[in-house]
């Protein structure tokens, strides 16, 4: 990415950031008068309004658990941010619209007042189910017949997108999801990319991918890169995935005993971290057999505009979170072609999971975390 784009991303960024926290500082002085002294509620919100940025600064300069604290109390921010806005503006509009039909006396502060503070309770209320929701993942399930023949009659899949290990997501997901794994018995285990949240300093500070128990029922492991996984440092973070026993497909294709064609596509982001510009799908296919079964592993589903068509039958995807918080889900449906869940197109399976993990806020509504469950068959059993 180059340096004059980086600039004006984080300027954006944080006029927007500052905006909305000046926005909520102000609603929450009205709120909280005559009950919270007025420089102690200055001195708070200015402190918790600047962790989530101190949080990914500490994390870059020196990791440490202080870092770790930081980042997570700075995501539950960005959510109190996004619905402090979101409710308040509403109860404002709600408020103009009665005392306008003059249900309620207009100009009244004492209504003002408790209106924010209904507006705040609510606000952390809608936070904490969105919490619970993202620690509770689900099983999403895909029975998938193909027209083509292989060695087996049918093969097992786990797939698992967007963990982002990192200060946020740790230890407790990955035993969450070694059970789940277990219980599952899958054949193979297809990382979709961003298993690393981004630094890769507080993954290998505590080694959290040492967590995660692959069972022994699965014979075959590979990963592809995220975009995450080159905002941290690709150096650093393919070698520690690949220690693990996870083989990282990049720009290659394999075939698997099965006769099962498996490609995975380096991230289409790359090339702002890296300077080289990924292989185009039609050449990194150009060298399989269009009637052995293909599997294509991008990270990133096919953005609206984006050539879809291919040689393969199934394209495995993450990334989008589905928008990770309503409202956000609209966005994603506005940017991809498919945000989520199963479609057919031009003859070729898209699946596209929500993920596991979370981004900055560990909140999720209008989402779930998951963990994908395909069940591929073929119409015949063959030798070749």
């Amino acid at each position: 990415m180059r340096s004059r784009d980086i600039i004006v991303f984080i300027v954006i960024v944080f006029i927007i950031y500052s905006a909305a926290c000046t926005f909520l500082y102000f609603k929450g002085a009205i709120a909280f008068s005559g009950i919270i002294d007025n420089s102690l509620y200055t001195i708070l919100f200015i402190i918790i309004s600047v962790t989530f940025i101190a949080g990914k600064v500490l994390e870059r300069v020196s990791s440490s658990v202080i870092a770790d604290i930081l980042n997570v109390i700075g995501g539950f921010w960005l959510s109190f941010l996004l619905y402090g806005v979101l409710i308040i503006i509403s109860a404002d509009l709600l408020r103009f619209a009665l005392e306008s039909g003059s249900i309620i006396p207009e100009g009244s502060e004492r209504l003002k007042q408790q209106s924010y503070l209904i507006s705040f309770v609510l606000t952390i209320l809608i936070i904490i189910a969105g919490f619970i929701n993202t620690v509770s993942p689900v099983t999403r399930k895909y029975h998938i017949s193909l027209d083509k023949p292989a060695k087996t009659k049918q093969i097992r899949i786990a797939a698992i997108s967007d963990i982002h290990l990192g200060s946020v997501i740790r230890k407790r997901s990955m035993r969450i999801l070694s059970r789940r794994l277990k219980a599952m018995v899958p054949d193979m285990v297809l990382f979709l990319g961003d298993t690393v949240d981004g630094e890769i300093v507080p993954v290998i500070r505590d080694d959290l991918l040492d967590s995660l128990k692959i069972p022994e029922s699965v014979k075959y492991v590979f990963a592809i890169t995220g975009n995450h996984e080159y905002i941290g440092g690709h150096s650093k973070t393919i070698p520690y995935i690949e220690s693990k026993g996870i083989r990282m497909l990049i720009d290659e294709t394999v075939t698997l005993e099965e006769g099962i064609q498996l490609a995975g596509r380096k991230d289409r982001d790359s090339q702002r971290y890296t300077g080289q510009q990924r292989k185009d799908l039609a050449d990194l296919l150009q060298g399989t057999d269009s009637k052995k079964p293909l599997i294509v592993m991008d990270h990133q589903p096919p953005a609206k505009n984006d050539d879809n068509r291919s040689s393969a039958d199934i394209i495995l995807s993450g990334h989008t979170h589905k928008g990770q918080m309503w409202p956000l889900t609209y966005l994603t449906a506005r940017i991809y072609k498919i945000s989520y869940g199963h479609r057919k197109i031009d003859g070729t399976h898209h699946i596209v999971s929500s993920g596991y993990g979370t981004w900055g806020p560990r909140v999720r509504l209008g989402s779930r975390s998951e963990l994908l469950d395909i069940t591929l068959t073929f119409n015949e059993i063959t030798d070749n």
